[in-house]
């Protein structure tokens, strides 16, 4: 049987860790909050200007570089957005995994996947296996969200326009709920506004004409994307570490309670033989 000395040693470092986790499980329940917030309310501006620009393309003026489908794809670029921390249940690996699958299929078809990386894990992720991401961008938790996304989006813009990419995909996890995050590859570009639902029995009249404001309102459609899937992420992230930190919690108190049980068998025990070693040697007097 385990030396007692041992099994409270145990016990007083299980105890201290579920301090920690308890800890951080509120801390990122706080946080969760303010992010839920800011990923949902996000969403009815995307689908109004989503709306506005179905009904110009309704209108016969969607014509725009940006919407333009090339007749073979060749060259992808794949932007894919984890955590630069962990301990955050399955969030991460689920996602890079199902990334790790979705290259090997392009390549698989004869397409170049240039790899582009938010997060530390990402980066480390694809790293371990042999693959180098063309650029990571890490530690991006507290930097304003806009000042992000214009710059990739300028990136990704400039890329598919000058014919370095065929087409520009993100992946990263759908904020459903705190207990549901969907790992999503979503194309960005060419950009779609097909499938939209447009009352065909009103007339609109644009200001500026159709194909100007293509111009001026796809970039600005395509910077929600990538606005939406950085406030996803980091609500999803905070969803998976509150609840992977209870898990961790509770099964530190399940470990307490059995150590618990296994020190006081230990002691009893040792009590016992105590006490018979007393008794024989009382005997043998």
């Amino acid at each position: 049987m385990a030396n007692l000395k041992e099994i409270k040693i145990r016990i007083t470092s299980v105890v201290k860790t579920r301090q920690i986790t308890s800890a951080m499980k509120l801390v990122a329940a706080a946080k969760l909050k303010g992010a839920t917030d800011r990923a949902l309310s996000a969403q009815p501006y995307q689908q109004k200007l989503r709306a506005v620009l179905a009904r110009v393309a309704a209108s016969g003026s969607a014509s725009n570089p940006l919407l333009r489908k090339p007749e073979r794809v060749r060259k992808i670029l794949l932007v894919v957005f984890t955590s630069d921390r962990g301990l955050c249940g399955g969030f991460n690996n689920t996602l890079l995994r199902r990334a790790l699958g979705w290259v090997a299929d392009r390549k698989g078809e004869g397409v170049e996947v240039t790899l582009r990386v938010f997060g530390r894990k990402g980066r480390d992720f694809f790293q371990v296996r042999g693959i180098r991401p063309a650029d990571a961008v890490l530690e991006y938790a507290k930097t304003p969200k806009m000042e992000l996304v214009r710059p990739l989006s300028d990136h990704m813009v400039g890329g598919f326009l000058d014919g370095d990419y065929d087409e520009v995909w993100t992946g990263y996890n759908v904020f459903k709920s705190a207990a549901t995050q969907v790992p999503t590859f979503q194309r960005v570009l060419p950009l779609s506004i097909e499938g939209e639902t447009v009352d065909t029995g009103v007339e609109y009249i644009f200001e500026p004409q159709g194909p100007e404001l293509l111009d001026n309102l796809l970039p600005q459609y395509l910077r929600t994307l990538l606005l939406q899937a950085l406030l996803d992420t980091e609500a999803g992230e905070f969803a998976a570490r509150m609840m992977a930190m209870d898990n961790a919690t509770r099964n530190a108190g399940e470990l307490v309670k059995s150590l618990t049980l296994q020190y006081n068998r230990a002691r009893q025990a040792a009590i016992t033989t105590e006490i018979t070693e007393i008794v024989s040697g009382a005997e043998a007097l």
